[in-house]
C-alpha cells in the first residue's frame, strides 16, 4: 500500500475558511441591501422632485386667471359673515378661480382682508388681485336684474343703511331716517322686542336710538312691503342674533346697549376675530383704568363725516360721542356691527394691553402695554 503525503486541513483552518465564507456572504448581502436602499432613495427623490414640480405648476397656474380669454360674467353671492375660506370655496365652485386653497393662502400672505358681502359679477379672466379689489369694494344689494334685495353691510351707520334702502326700494332716505326717530314706532318696537331695546330706549344723548340694532344681512324686499316692515325685519334679525347672548350679557353685568356700542367700535378697528378680541380687551382695560378710549371712529361719528385722516382740530369736536374728550364707551353704537364683533366683545382676550395701532396698508394690528412701547411701535411701523 502506498503512503498519502497530502496534508489534511486542520480544524482551525476549517473554521477560518467558514468564517471567511460567511463574511463574503454578509458583504454580498450588505451590497445588495445598499443597492436596494439606494434604489428606494432614488425613487423617493424622483417622486419628491416630480411632486414638487407638479405642486409648483399647480400653485403657479392657480395664481393666474382661470381662463384669460373668457368674457363670461358669472354672478357670485357672498353672504354676510362669510370667512375667507368660505368665499374662496364659493369662487372655486362658481368657476372663477382654480384653487380655493391657493386663493386663501394668497389672501393671507398678502394681508388682504375686509371682504364685503353682496352680489358680484366676476369673470374667470380676472387676476386674483382684481378679484380681491372687487371683494373689498363691496357687491350690489341685488342679485341681477329685477331682484328684490336690501343689503346691509357690517359697520354701516344708520344714514348709510338709509341710502341702501333708498337705492333698493321705493322709499327715500329722508323717509327712512324720519321713521327710525318716530316715537310711536320706537315704542311699538320696544314692546315687541323688550330684551333687545330696553337699554336703547333709556339711553340719553343718542343720535339714533336704533343705531346698532339693524343687523347686517341681505333682506328680501317686496314692493308691497311698508317701510315699517322693512325696518322691523332688521330689528327682528338683530333680536334673533342676540337671543343666545342675553344671558351672558346679564351675567357680565352689561346692557345690550353697552355691548353693541363696544362691538361697533371693534367692528371698525379690527379685521380678524383674534384682533377684535384683543381690541375689545383694550377698550375694557382703558375704561377700568379711567382712561378715555381715544378712538378716531368716535370722532368721525361725532363729525358725521367720513375721511382718511383725523386732525388735531377734529379731536376737539363737542359731542358726547367724542371719546377723546369723554371717558367711557359713549351714548350708544357708532354703527351696526356684525356677529364676529359682538362675539369678540362678549369674549375679550385676557391681556394687559392698553394701546393698539393698525397698519391700514397691511391690516396688521400692534398691541402695547405701555405708552412708550406704543410710541416705539408707531415709529417702527407707521411713521
Amino acid at each position: 500500500m502506498g503512503n498519502n503525503n497530502e496534508e489534511q486541513p486542520s480544524k482551525k483552518e476549517k473554521l477560518m475558511a467558514e468564517s471567511r465564507s460567511r463574511m463574503l456572504e454578509r458583504e454580498k448581502e450588505s451590497t445588495v441591501v445598499k443597492k436596494v436602499v439606494l434604489s428606494i432613495i432614488g425613487v423617493l427623490v424622483i417622486l419628491v422632485v416630480i411632486l414638487g414640480l407638479v405642486g409648483y405648476r399647480y400653485v403657479t397656474s392657480s395664481l393666474q386667471p382661470l381662463n384669460p380669454s373668457s368674457e363670461e360674467k358669472i354672478q357670485v353671492e357672498v353672504p354676510i359673515g362669510s370667512t375667507t375660506k368660505e368665499i374662496a370655496k364659493i369662487l372655486e365652485d362658481k368657476g372663477i378661480i382654480k384653487s380655493a386653497f391657493v386663493f386663501s393662502y394668497y389672501v393671507k400672505t398678502n394681508n388682504a382682508a375686509n371682504f364685503l358681502a353682496g352680489y358680484y359679477e366676476l369673470k374667470p379672466s380676472m387676476t386674483l388681485n382684481q378679484i380681491i379689489k372687487d371683494l373689498q369694494k363691496g357687491g350690489s344689494a341685488t342679485a341681477g336684474e329685477g331682484a328684490n334685495k336690501i343689503l346691509v353691510q357690517e359697520g354701516l351707520t344708520m344714514e348709510q343703511i338709509a341710502q341702501s334702502v333708498e337705492k333698493s326700494t321705493k322709499y327715500k332716505k329722508t323717509e327712512f331716517l324720519k321713521l327710525v326717530q318716530d316715537e310711536a314706532f320706537l315704542n311699538n318696537m320696544k314692546q315687541k322686542y323688550p330684551q333687545l331695546l330696553d337699554s336703547a330706549m333709556s339711553a340719553t344723548d343718542v343720535r339714533y336710538r336704533l343705531e346698532g340694532y339693524l343687523f347686517p344681512a341681505t333682506y328680501d324686499y317686496d314692493k308691497k312691503m311698508t317701510l315699517e316692515e322693512i325696518v322691523e325685519d332688521m330689528i327682528k334679525k338683530t333680536d334673533e342674533v342676540m337671543k343666545p347672548f342675553y344671558g351672558t350679557i346679564q351675567a357680565q353685568g352689561k346692557t345690550v346697549q353697552e355691548v353693541l356700542t363696544v362691538a361697533s367700535l371693534v367692528e371698525k378697528e379690527g379685521v380678524s376675530y383674534d384682533d377684535r378680541t384683543k381690541i375689545a380687551n383694550v377698550f375694557y382695560n382703558r375704561v377700568a383704568a379711567d382712561m378715555p378710549l381715544q378712538t378716531d371712529i368716535s370722532v368721525l361719528y361725532s363729525l358725521d363725516t367720513h375721511k382718511e385722516l383725523v386732525t388735531e382740530k377734529d379731536l376737539e369736536v363737542d359731542s358726547p360721542y367724542n371719546l377723546y374728550q369723554n371717558k367711557g364707551f359713549g351714548p350708544g353704537p357708532f354703527n351696526n356691527p356684525g356677529l364676529e364683533s359682538i362675539k369678540a366683545t362678549l369674549n375679550p382676550a385676557d391681556t394687559s394691553y392698553l394701546y393698539f395701532l393698525a397698519d391700514t396698508k397691511t391690516g396688521k394690528v400692534y398691541f402695547a402695554e405701555t405708552y412708550d412701547e406704543h410710541l416705539r411701535l408707531k415709529a417702527k411701523y407707521l411713521d
